[in-house]
């Protein structure tokens, strides 16, 4: 009979093989986990429908109603369209393709100097819809109704004050928003004015380029 040689078991390098074993099967459990594991989704609260909306900017148009003129020469044309226009109001989110806003504004065109004063000045009350191109760009209109429009003058430019009537007019406009915050808007507006005393009517129309902000 053979007799074989005889191995000596090296007890650490057996028990280091069992703990690699155990870690082994530790990292396979929890792979396996991993891909069993459902993924979490975090919930992002949604966007507010409603928005405070200030804005401003300029016109431009319509009929001339007055001229002032200076004493070291020139002049400055009144005109029932121009000049700056300023706003203050709502904005709502609809849906994602249709919003509304409704804003009451302040409209004048003047000439000041140190001793006189011209200026034609309205109050338009608006109300719009748009329709959202894409997040950037929405196109809409709507109505605009008029009150308070007066042409005021006072000293040296003093040729009376003249009110009219209230009036409602359609109004077009492209706004593209810069940001969510920031909206530049092009726009026309139709507005026509009925002296109240000699019945005589104005043409209002006008082009305005504005900015509004949002918050």
């Amino acid at each position: 009979m053979r007799t074989g040689r005889r191995v000596r078991i090296n007890h650490h390098h057996n028990a280091m093989k069992n703990i690699a074993l155990a870690l082994a099967l530790g990292l396979a459990s929890l792979a396996a986990q991993a891909q069993t594991t459902t993924t979490t989704v975090v919930a992002v609260a949604p966007a507010k429908p409603w928005h405070f909306v200030i804005g401003g900017g300029v016109t431009a148009g319509g009929d001339q109603i007055a001229t002032a003129y200076y004493e070291g020469g020139g002049e400055y044309k009144i005109r029932a369209g121009d000049s700056i226009a300023l706003l203050g109001g709502v904005d709502y989110r609809v849906s994602p393709e249709f919003s509304l806003q409704a804003t009451v504004g302040y409209h004048v065109d003047s000439a000041s100097a140190r001793n006189g004063d011209m200026r034609f000045e309205r109050v338009p009350f608006e109300l719009l819809g748009y329709y959202h191109v894409n997040e950037q760009v929405r196109v809409g209109g709507g109505v605009r109704y008029v009150t308070a429009a007066a042409l005021r003058t006072s000293g040296a430019g003093d040729i009376g004050d003249f009110e009219f009537k209230n009036t409602t007019s359609a109004v077009a406009e492209l706004e593209y928003l810069y940001t969510p915050q920031l909206g530049f808007k092009l726009r026309w507006v139709n507005d026509k004015f009925e002296e109240k005393r000699f019945g005589g009517e104005v043409k209002g129309d006008h082009i305005g380029l504005l900015a509004n902000f949002y918050f």
